[in-house]
């Protein structure tokens, strides 16, 4: 079972692989970007794609930062208080 969950992720993972290489062999012609004030940048396609996926993904991590702080404050919180009364249990913030 183990090889065949092992030959099923290798098999998703070539099938991911190849399609992104198909998008790419299938986007090389040259794009232009404009920018303020008439300038421009003229680049393939595809690095013009896989720039603005990864400006997506860096914008989506540090919108997430604050809130990763947060918890690990609470947690640490948690974490710290001291172990006198077992029965009483710090209060956590949730949901925010």
């Amino acid at each position: 079972m183990k090889q065949f969950l092992k030959l099923l992720q290798w098999t998703l993972n070539a099938a991911v692989f190849f399609t992104l290489f198909a998008f790419a062999l299938n986007n090389q012609h040259e794009a232009k970007v404009y920018f303020f004030f008439g300038t421009q940048w003229r680049s393939p396609m595809v690095l013009i794609v896989l720039i603005a996926f990864a400006l997506g993904m860096v914008v989506g991590v540090l919108g997430m930062v604050p809130r990763w702080w947060r918890q690990r404050q609470a947690a640490k919180a948690v974490l710290a208080a001291p172990a006198s009364n077992p029965e009483a249990q710090p209060e956590v913030p949730h949901g925010t």
